[in-house]
């Protein structure tokens, strides 16, 4: 392609960019805007009718909700979490933005089941969003965009996380809306390297000109609300941070920069420092409530102590100190636990958690159980271990980075968990890394269904049979789990029919 600039009478060629080159720094997203966003309100639409239906029940607080529901009631009343048998700040484990999203629902509807869920839910909705988004820009396909938020929208941890007062889907949906900032980031800057060699930069010798990279410091301030929630952001930051810093690098390397590492080095380490900067400013500001309060749990160790507390450093110095204690909470954290796992578990959907469970309830039979059971759909699952298997091969091959973007982000939220082989752990601490392996198995569908830019029209036909029948299977596991997902009552049979894996899910 060659680009010509007429000026009065005289007309100038502009070296012209190499069809692989164009091909590399070229953003994949699908030019249907229109159905991508009809496919992506549909499939919203879908996952908000599941998780509104029958949302109040179980009446009463179920597993965890009994800490977080009531953490966000203190919150909206006192700013910190609050112990009403001494009348002072708790003690608690985790930072307070996930139990402040939980406060907003209760601020609107009130102290009670639809209050402390409905933040869940939107939280949910959100996720089932940005994976649509991400999934239209990874693999330039709308519909296999659709399947994404399909899957999200019927997985079973997706979808009781997603009706449940508890902090785990806030750190998902903190993430991933990282990610998608940063998916978003990588197609700019890219995108600005591409138009500077259309417009005559010899990249050999020059840069494009100063632009702020406004998607990346966006995703700063989702990791840091996502820190905000839980400490275990902590590995999805990191590993974000070395992402940003390789695309960067192949970005120019794709742009013919003669010493790309070290350009990547000299221009981007001042934008990582910054990143992380905003990541620590917004993590402390969601410390608020604590700061402003005189009542917060070590809000005044250091004058307990009988030590100076200077302004701004006394406050700070008190909160590091709670953080070591919290540190050594989690270190300690070793009671074994009828619903512990391990992260080898959670990937095969093992031992799931139940989150309520009764057999006080009437439905007709002699024998009846209601349960809320936290259980990825399993057949979804227990594709994840052959999708990833598939997009390693796929990444080696084709040296893809789609491919190990997604891997690494699976790898950050499974791998730093098995060095802690002591800690109690639960099932729901994959919860943040589920998204991307739907991704990975929408990519794995992907390749067997042909959606490159090259195939041929038989082969996307059935393709289309293959990814249809797959999510028709998926959806129909999720319905016949459906009652043990929602805590209806049904015959004691109809739910023991249901544990597939007997005891493990018992």
């Amino acid at each position: 392609m060659t680009a010509i600039a007429e000026r009065e009478d005289t007309a100038v060629s502009v070296p012209s960019v190499a069809p692989d080159v164009r091909e590399r720094l070229a953003p994949r997203a699908p030019d249907d805007r229109l159905r991508g966003w009809l496919i992506t309100g549909a499939v919203v639409a879908i996952a908000a009718v599941l998780r509104l239906v029958g949302l109040v029940h179980p009446r009463g607080m179920i597993f965890d909700e009994v800490y977080y529901a009531q953490d966000a009631w203190d919150l909206l009343h006192h700013g910190v979490e609050w112990d009403d048998r001494n009348g002072s700040g708790a003690f608690v484990a985790h930072p307070p933005l996930g139990k402040w999203c939980i406060a907003l629902g209760e601020w609107l509807f009130g102290f009670n089941e639809f209050g402390w869920r409905i933040s869940a839910v939107v939280a949910s909705l959100i996720s089932v969003f940005l994976i649509i988004r991400i999934a239209r820009r990874l693999f330039g396909s709308s519909v296999l965009a659709g399947v994404a938020g399909l899957l999200m929208a019927v997985d079973g941890m997706a979808f009781v996380t997603g009706r449940t007062a508890l902090l785990d889907v806030f750190l998902m949906v903190f993430v991933l809306a990282g990610f998608y900032f940063l998916v978003r980031d990588r197609e700019q800057r890219r995108l600005r390297w591409l138009r500077a060699m259309e417009n005559g930069l010899d990249t050999t010798r020059r840069r494009p000109g100063f632009a702020v990279p406004w998607w990346r410091l966006g995703a700063a301030v989702m990791l840091g609300c996502g820190l905000g929630v839980k400490w275990s952001a902590v590995w999805y930051i990191a590993v974000f941070m070395a992402l940003i810093f390789v695309w960067e690098w192949r970005a120019r390397r794709s742009a013919g920069v003669r010493h790309a590492f070290r350009d990547t080095l000299i221009d981007e380490l001042g934008w990582l420092f910054l990143f992380g900067v905003i990541v620590g400013v917004v993590y402390l500001a969601t410390w608020t409530g604590w700061f402003i309060s005189d009542d917060g749990w070590g809000r005044h160790w250091a004058e307990s102590q009988g030590r100076g507390e200077p302004p701004i450093w006394g406050a700070i110095s008190n909160l590091i100190k709670y953080h070591e204690d919290v540190l050594n909470f989690h270190e300690q954290l070793a009671s074994p636990h009828t619903y512990q796992s391990w992260p080898w578990q959670w990937m095969l959907d093992a031992r799931p958690v139940a989150y309520y469970w009764s057999t006080e309830v009437d439905c007709g039979a002699t024998s009846c159980a209601a349960e809320v059971l936290l259980l990825g759909t399993p057949l979804l699952w227990w594709s994840f271990i052959p999708a990833l298997i598939a997009v390693a091969v796929w990444g080696l091959a084709k040296r893809d980075w789609r491919s190990w973007a997604l891997l690494v982000s699976v790898a950050a939220g499974f791998l730093p968990w098995m060095n802690y082989p002591d800690r109690t752990m639960f099932y729901f601490y994959a919860l943040p890394a589920e998204p991307f392996l739907i991704l990975a198995v929408v990519f794995a569908l992907g390749m067997i269904g042909g959606y490159g830019r090259t195939a041929t029209v038989e082969r996307r036909l059935t393709g289309a049979f293959i990814v249809a029948g797959y999510v028709t299977v998926v959806a129909l596991c999720f319905a016949y789990f459906y009652p043990i997902y929602t805590g209806m009552a049904i015959p004691y049979d109809d739910w023991y029919a249901r544990m597939w894996l007997d005891k493990l899910w018992i």
